[in-house]
């Protein structure tokens, strides 16, 4: 079986153009990179720990938890990252639509469910590479001046790419503040990819749950006046 970098390439190859691209070789950095950390110096923090389990429990052990857990994650690091706003989108029909949202208490800015054309958004230029997943002070940006305008200041902005077991990007998990924050490190946007990956293994689940729901009943299907033999 194809592992996903493979199918990835095979899907992105298929599109001509620069955007695919350059989608490729920003996605491909980013999941060709274990998560493990490997230097025996390194001591993973709660939040790492508690992602790292949820990433290994297996689906039917874990689904409950993960269903409760994913907003609690989103919390914590925006809190861990002193972040404003962390939020879940999707790509669909050429928007960027914001699936799951968690905000500080005065900084409800976007709410689930809203969505902005995808041309328009931080995320498409991340995909594509046009903007660097980790910046500590927008502003302070060569291409400042050719960033979408928003409707609200966005100082120190981390994004990261969920992509599903097919090799599709769903979407993207973002995190940002009002302020600058030069404090952000790599180890920070590896948390981001890490919630990222425990993400897209929810999205997972959930699809394939909803596949086999889908099997179950069209096999029950009256053929001929009878149940169809499973």
């Amino acid at each position: 079986m194809p592992c996903l970098q493979e199918v990835f390439r095979a899907k992105c190859e298929s599109h001509a153009g620069s955007t695919a691209r350059r989608t490729l070789s920003n996605c491909a950095q980013i999941y060709n990179r274990p998560m493990v950390f490997h230097d025996p110096d390194y001591a993973a923090d709660a939040f790492e720990v508690k992602i790292s389990e949820l990433l290994v429990a297996t689906p039917e052990a874990s689904d409950a938890l993960i269903d409760e857990s994913v907003s609690e994650v989103l919390r914590l690091l925006r809190e861990h990252l002193k972040m404003d706003v962390v939020f879940v989108s999707e790509f669909a029909d050429g928007r960027r639509v914001f699936r799951r949202v968690d905000t500080g208490p005065d900084a409800r800015v976007i709410e689930p469910g809203q969505s902005s054309p995808l041309e328009e958004s931080f995320c498409q230029r991340v995909i594509d590479g046009r903007l660097p997943r980790l910046v500590q002070d927008v502003a302070a940006l060569p291409t400042f001046g050719e960033l979408p305008p928003t409707a609200f200041p966005v100082g120190a902005h981390l994004s990261t790419p969920i992509v599903l077991n097919d090799g599709r990007v769903y979407g993207t998990l973002c995190c940002f503040s009002f302020a600058a924050n030069e404090q952000l490190t790599q180890r920070d946007l590896k948390k981001l990819e890490m919630s990222a990956q425990l993400t897209a293994k929810k999205i997972n689940e959930r699809r394939a749950r909803e596949a086999d729901k889908v099997m179950a009943d069209w096999s029950l299907q009256p053929q001929d006046g009878s149940v169809r033999k499973r």
